[in-house]
């Protein structure tokens, strides 16, 4: 169990900011090459991160590093820093096919990452409509939507309720359940709303998301709450885990907690919820 509630983007190009999350209360920090950084600062960003990665400081924060894609001129560079360095995972961007995970994985694991985990961002229509035909493989971890491309791609708008995309987003959770994947909701560009981004958190976590990306530490707060469990809900799902023992013991199939039903389903999301509660407190 690792909580990924808050997956911040920093640019790879500034290194204050890169700096800055050794501090900043996120799960997990994505250092940006791709879309943050600009074609003439590639190399320079590439080696800012390798910098930061080598210098350490980031404690419980999980490390992901965006590269380029491989049919970019910088992409297998960026692999090739980073395969056998301290990270988590590499993300790759516009996933469509089984064959680009191939890729990936052999550049991966000819640079000396052969355990490395690759995380795949869901972007373009082909990649929604076919992502069980390529995240299958074992290496792929998590699944990152990419709503702002997605958005773009489909010739669509931004709207607060994201009704025009819930079908493409469910979609991806469903495939992600599916196949046992984790899987991350795409950023909320207007980072000053914060209304309008619990909005959206709150959605997301509804239709199943396990966290939420976010462009700005603003962000962090807000998706800790909305990706994450209160107090009250941790002490209930301890309490739900002693009457359902208690039934277990005396030979029943169902436990009955403030007058509601607990059967076996239950009292597996009550497992979920402690386990994610001792993975926070543990670190």
């Amino acid at each position: 169990m690792r909580p990924r509630r808050s997956v911040l983007y920093m640019p790879g190009a500034n290194a204050r900011a890169m700096e800055k999350a050794k501090s900043l209360d996120c799960d997990t920090v994505i250092f940006d090459l791709e879309d943050a950084v600009s074609p003439d600062a590639k190399e320079m960003a590439r080696q800012q991160v390798i910098d930061a990665l080598t210098g350490g400081g980031y404690g419980y924060r999980e490390i992901v590093v965006r590269a380029n894609g491989l049919d970019t001129p910088w992409g297998a560079d960026d692999v090739a820093a980073f395969a056998a360095l301290p990270v988590a995972a590499l993300l790759f961007p516009k996933i469509e096919s089984a064959d680009q995970v191939s890729e990936i994985i052999a550049h991966v694991d000819q640079g000396g990452g052969e355990q490395l985990p690759v995380w795949l961002m869901i972007e373009t229509p082909a990649g929604v409509l076919d992502l069980a035909a390529f995240a299958d493989n074992p290496r792929v971890e998590a699944l990152v939507m990419g709503t702002s491309d997605l958005v773009k791609e489909l010739r669509a708008s931004h709207q607060a309720s994201r009704d025009n995309i819930a079908y493409a987003l469910q979609r991806c959770v469903l495939v992600a359940r599916r196949l046992g994947k984790e899987i991350f909701d795409g950023v909320h560009l207007d980072f000053k709303n914060d209304e309008s981004f619990r909005v959206v958190c709150a959605g997301g976590r509804a239709m199943g998301f396990d966290g939420k990306t976010l462009i700005h530490p603003s962000q962090i707060d807000g998706a800790n709450e909305a990706f994450g469990y209160s107090e009250a809900e941790v002490e209930e799902a301890y309490r739900l885990l002693e009457v359902w023992g208690q039934a277990l013991a005396q030979g029943k199939g169902v436990a009955v907690l403030d007058g509601k039903l607990v059967e076996n389903l239950h009292a597996a999301e009550a497992e979920r919820v402690v386990a994610f509660a001792n993975a926070l407190a543990a670190r």
